[in-house]
């Protein structure tokens, strides 16, 4: 039987199982180590979909009066680009203050009788004996999951995109994207309202503007605490119309690489790996904070079902949490590969169809129209505007001299001498070979199969957009909402159902 539980980490998935496994098992002690003071946080604002929340206001009420009482919430995304304003809702989602949210999961821990020790660090294992359970939710650079890596083999794929958290006194109306041009490079702002007076301002870059606007120049291996003045005083004046002015507020605020982090296995022993130390998923789609709170549900859960079987019950958690965690880091993927490219989408597609190909990053057309059908109607009616009044997949496409009636081919067709059909790799380490090979070769078109969705489309967009490539993709199973979702927002030139010869 469980009597005696040790959480290392005082974020909020720490927290939260603790109050919640303190409240279905009263008479065990449960301890939380927290190496920062009780006021210490870093970082500004956490977001969650309307979704996701259902399943965390009913294991616990207090994230539901953290948001009712301090929090913002809205239901539209607002894109930003060339001085237009883009706005699609159906998109619920609210926002906290992540020191607000940390007050009061201590505030919570402390009421139904957790033991908080702040200012303690836990530098191994070891000094942990006498614990049934160890919950490691010590953050993307656990010490424990790095103590126990053997045996958890843990992993890491870094983005290639540079990214820096600021907060800003400018309230922005909700999930809101900017997107601006220096004389260095392209730059873009996730900003979002996390209270009355605060917004959250992430800004996402490439690694050659960020080097040749000179902000590498920080040293980013000195302890957490000081930050980087001189990115602050540039985005301040890039972003300066867009946030009227307003200043960026610092925060341990440097730039990094994104990792998403995986776990072969979350626990070992009487150990379990929580929150960010077993996972991560670009901020893009999935909030840490929300995963996190998740796990927390889902292990005081498998605790309670089996207390006398530790064993049994990790078990059961990571059997639960994991293919979860797996769905939301796949649909993260193409989001985070988007910030990674965007420069490129920036100067290619007027502001409609920038929009729509970012909201089309990680869903179809159809599930966008049913949240704002305007928005999707808008970016239809600015196709048929380019296009001689043609609707998506009735506009006539010319490709090497052979004139096709629609965008979606479900018949065999040729296409001429200069066509090229190459194959997407199975993963993105393949793509710069294939990437080669259209530069080499320059075809007449391109027609693309094999790989993944990902994979075909990114290689696609380099023959379009890099080197004037005309491109047909060939999609298992595409129907019509698939097909529009690829030509409408500029993947590909047109679309074919797999087993249509195409030559």
């Amino acid at each position: 039987m469980v009597s005696r539980i040790a959480c290392v980490g005082g974020g909020p998935g720490g927290l939260f199982f603790a109050t919640l496994i303190k409240q279905a098992m009263p008479d065990v002690e449960v301890t939380v180590f927290e190496r920062n003071r009780r006021e210490d946080t870093f970082g500004f604002g956490v977001v969650f979909s309307d979704a996701t929340l259902a399943g965390i206001h009913e294991a616990d009420p207090v994230l539901l009066r953290g948001l009712r009482d301090h929090g913002r919430h809205w239901d539209r995304i607002e894109v930003r680009l060339n001085g237009q304003r883009l706005r699609c809702g159906g998109n619920g989602m609210a926002a906290i203050h992540r020191k607000t949210l940390l007050s009061l999961l201590q505030d919570r821990a402390v009421e139904v009788g957790v033991d908080l020790r702040f200012e303690t660090e836990v530098a191994e294992l070891s000094e942990l004996d006498g614990y049934d359970l160890v919950v490691a939710a010590d953050g993307a650079n656990s010490r424990i999951g790095a103590e126990l890596a053997d045996a958890l083999a843990p992993s890491a794929e870094v983005a290639t995109a540079k990214f820096i958290w600021f907060g800003t006194s400018y309230l922005f109306e909700g999930l809101t994207f900017v997107h601006e041009r220096s004389p260095h490079g392209v730059f873009a702002v996730h900003g979002y309202p996390i209270s009355d007076t605060i917004s959250t301002f992430i800004v996402e870059t490439d690694e050659e503007s960020w080097r040749a606007a000179g902000l590498d120049e920080f040293d980013t291996s000195q302890p957490p605490g000081p930050s980087d003045e001189k990115t602050q005083r540039y985005l301040e004046k890039l972003f300066a119309e867009q946030i009227d002015g307003h200043p960026l507020l610092t925060n341990n605020s440097r730039w990094g690489n994104f990792r998403t982090r995986r776990a072969r296995s979350w626990h070992h022993g009487n150990v379990v790996l929580l929150g960010d130390a077993a996972h991560t998923a670009h901020f893009s789609v999935g909030s840490g904070t929300k995963m996190a709170m998740e796990d927390a549900i889902a292990l005081a859960e498998a605790l309670t079902a089996t207390p006398d079987d530790v064993e049994k019950a990790l078990h059961g958690y990571e059997h639960v949490r994991s293919p979860q965690v797996a769905k939301i880091q796949d649909s993260a993927r193409p989001s985070l590969s988007w910030w990674e490219h965007f420069g490129r989408y920036h100067d290619a597609f007027e502001p409609t169809q920038f929009a729509f190909h970012f909201l089309s990053r990680s869903i179809g057309r159809g599930k966008l129209a049913r949240r704002d059908p305007e928005f999707v109607a808008t970016a239809e009616q600015s196709w048929r505007a380019r296009h001689d009044g043609h609707d998506v997949l009735d506009t006539p496409l010319e490709l090497d001299g052979v004139r096709l009636s629609g965008r979606f081919l479900t018949h065999d067709v040729s296409l001429g001498a200069r066509v090229m059909r190459l194959a997407a790799p199975d993963d993105e380490a393949g793509l710069p070979a294939v990437f080669d090979e259209v530069a080499v070769r320059r075809p007449s078109v391109l027609i693309v199969h094999s790989g993944t969705s990902l994979t075909r489309a990114l290689l696609s967009e380099q023959a379009r957009l890099v080197h004037g490539v005309p491109t047909l993709l060939v999609e298992p199973d595409a129907d019509a909402d698939r097909a529009a979702t690829l030509v409408l927002s500029g993947r590909a030139d047109a679309v074919a159902t797999e087993g249509v010869g195409v030559w």
